[in-house]
Formats: structure tokens, C-alpha cells, sequence
């Protein structure tokens, strides 16, 4: 049986297996790949500073983590299937790597921002250009374009 999150290395060991599979996801994979252009070497220690603080209590995360993601949602609408997607390869990632008490709340804490961070997104303007995404998920805002 896997052990639990216990360490820095131990977050940044999940975060780097979950970009591993999201980046390459039919899904969601178009969005740090093409849309965020995602620098994996510069986001790992961001991301994992933010899990270590949420699962360690570490406090080596300073930023806001919302205002990146309200940024992308411009360029691109971040639909409730985008954040269900995320939330499945992040769970499949945990579960693959460690069980135990921090494990869960890796899942849980997950699940309260994915939909905290849906809900703020719905309540900004949608992005103004057509981008197409894969599996159906077209993205497109109808109607005249404020110049």
C-alpha cells in the first residue's frame, strides 16, 4: 500500500506525475500546452509550494491562485468539463501515489477549489475569440464583439 504525503518531495513527486498525464490529455491538455504555454520546470515548484502549504501547513506559497487561472479563463473559456477532467486525473494521480489522511485531503481540498474556481470563473466575461478544443469541447462566444 502507498504511504501518505509527508514532504516537499513528496508534492512535488504528484504534481509533476499529474502534469504528466495532463499535458498529454485529449481534454485539458490544449490549455497549459497551447493556451498557457506552461513552463513545467518554472509551475512544478509553484504548484508544489501550494500543496505543501495546504497538506503540510508549510506556508512557502505566496500567491493567489485564482488571478492565473481568471487570465487563462480570457483566452479561453474553462468550462465545468475542463474542471472535472482536471479533478479525475488529479485523484487517478493521488490514488496511484499515496494513501492516507493528506492523500485525502489532497483529493478534497481539489474538489472545494475546482468548484470555488468554476463558480468565480462564471461570473467574469467570456473570452472574446473562437478557440476550438478537443472532444467536442467547443469554446465560442456568440454574438457582436465590443471593439
Amino acid at each position: 500500500m502507498p504511504r501518505d504525503i509527508e514532504s516537499r518531495a513528496d508534492c512535488e513527486r504528484l504534481v509533476r506525475a499529474f502534469y504528466g498525464r495532463a499535458l498529454g490529455d485529449p481534454v485539458i491538455g490544449f490549455i497549459f500546452v497551447d493556451v498557457a504555454k506552461l513552463d513545467l520546470e518554472e509551475h512544478v515548484p509553484v504548484i508544489a509550494s501550494f500543496w505543501e502549504t495546504i497538506l503540510l501547513g508549510a506556508r512557502s506559497y505566496g500567491g493567489g491562485a485564482f488571478a492565473p487561472h481568471a487570465a487563462l479563463h480570457a483566452q479561453v473559456e474553462l468550462r465545468a468539463g475542463h474542471f472535472e477532467r482536471w479533478l479525475a486525473l488529479w485523484r487517478a494521480t493521488v490514488d496511484e501515489l499515496f494513501a492516507g489522511e493528506r492523500a485525502e485531503l489532497a483529493k478534497s481540498h481539489a474538489q472545494r477549489v475546482a468548484g470555488a474556481f468554476h463558480g468565480r470563473l462564471q461570473t467574469l466575461p467570456s473570452p472574446t475569440a473562437s478557440v476550438s478544443g478537443p472532444a467536442g469541447l467547443a469554446i465560442s462566444r456568440h454574438g457582436p464583439i465590443d471593439s
